[in-house]
């Protein structure tokens, strides 16, 4: 028969059960399949205590105290990033000798487990601030505002990207045989650049970026996709047009095409060099156009008739759009939830193993029309959740499934 250390709680109590109904010691022990001795142990020791509970203070004593517990619990609370033996040298000194071994176990029985930290955006005080403050005057927003948010955004898409890193069961030394590797390559094996957008109701337009983006060519997707999406997604007329605060969506360029001075005729510019006043005229010319007295006389026409201004600067070029733009507080991805589907497009697109950049491109498209509705609306539904979090979170990054440094 198996020997065992301890019997259960449940057989002891079985074995107090027939010895109070008169049944002697060999009986229980056949009845039971238990030595006799063991029969007569329980027994004594219930006389004894009154009880069948396991007497404490059995087992090994521990290495550490409860204070010196404590202070491992304060240390790594305040300090994440201490190591195991920097903590056993700090009880070393004061006493204390115990493994770097120890100090882990204890951790772990603490709750304490060591991982990998997650990459976020570096905030500063400004950002923090002005994250906090979104969070505050949004959160009560009511559902219906949230689902007339077209969220949008862009992102990387890689043959081998961070979606390919995989786990192999391998045996030990084994580690560099060809099928317990992941073959490398430079630059991803060939990346694309994707601009995207959703809503509540569903994904929107998915195009690819051509090379690298630039103001003017974000203006271009922007023409070709938003308003498209709008009218798919069925957003209404009083829609928010959400971006982040990347320089080619917000900038506020001093450039202009100005065309070349001469005859009536054929209109040929040149990019320039304007100042900060023409700056201004050009931006009282986007916002009203009965401002002839502002100008100088001849320079109405010259500015006004034969200059396209704000080729370059996509602030002005959405003030013409007229569309209603939501406040972006800056380093703050993980309060977009179409990070949420970012992510789930490169796994889809990772399992397909696409074997080239047509492919890539060809399965993003697949799977991004794919994507479910509930799992759109679920995002844009949690929102208020999402903002909660960032207000309890010392205004820090709000958990999400992708990892953002990666990008």
């Amino acid at each position: 028969m198996v020997k065992s250390r301890e019997w259960s709680r449940k057989t002891r109590e079985e074995v107090i059960t027939l010895h109070r109904k008169g049944n002697g010691y060999k009986k229980i022990a056949k009845m039971l399949n238990i030595p006799r001795e063991t029969i007569g142990s329980i027994i004594r020791k219930f006389k004894a205590k009154g009880s069948v509970e396991t007497l404490p203070g059995r087992g090994r004593k521990k290495m550490l105290t409860s204070t010196a517990v404590c202070y491992l619990k304060r240390r790594v609370e305040k300090s994440p990033r201490v190591t195991a033996e920097e903590l056993r040298k700090d009880l070393s000194d004061v006493g204390t000798e115990v493994s770097a071994q120890t100090i882990w176990r204890t951790l772990r029985n603490e709750g304490f487990h060591a991982r990998t930290p997650r990459r976020t955006p570096l905030l500063s005080p400004k950002n923090k601030k002005s994250r906090l403050q979104y969070a505050k005057s949004h959160v009560d927003k009511p559902q219906k505002f949230r689902d007339s948010v077209l969220w949008t955004d862009e992102t990387k898409l890689e043959r081998f990207g961070p979606m390919d890193q995989r786990y192999v069961w391998r045996r030990k030394n084994k580690a560099y045989e060809e099928k317990n590797t992941l073959p490398t390559v430079k630059h991803g094996g060939g990346s694309i650049m994707l601009s995207g957008c959703f809503a509540s109701a569903d994904t929107g337009k998915l195009q690819r970026v051509q090379g690298t983006m630039n103001s003017l060519q974000y203006q271009e997707i922007l023409d070709d996709n938003v308003m498209q999406s709008v009218t798919n997604l069925r957003l209404g007329r009083r829609w928010t047009f959400q971006q982040d605060n990347d320089p080619k969506h917000t900038s506020k360029s001093t450039r202009a095409v100005v065309p070349n001075p001469g005859p009536q005729g054929p209109l040929t510019g040149q990019v320039c060099q304007i100042s900060e006043a023409q700056h201004r005229c050009y931006d009282l010319l986007l916002s009203d156009c009965r401002i002839q007295s502002a100008f100088p006389q001849g320079d109405l026409q010259n500015l006004a008739l034969r200059t396209r201004v704000g080729d370059h600067c996509t602030r002005a070029w959405l003030q013409i759009k007229g569309w209603t733009i939501l406040e972006w507080p800056s380093q703050s991805p993980d309060l977009n939830p179409i990070e949420n589907l970012w992510w789930d497009l490169k796994k889809a697109v990772a399992v397909r193993k696409p074997k080239n950049v047509t492919e890539l491109e060809a399965f993003a498209h697949d799977e991004w029309a794919k994507i479910p509705v509930d799992r759109c609306k679920t995002l844009v539904s949690s929102y208020a959740s999402r903002l909660k979090a960032v207000s309890t979170t010392s205004f820090y990054s709000y958990k999400i499934e992708c990892h953002l440094g990666v990008e």
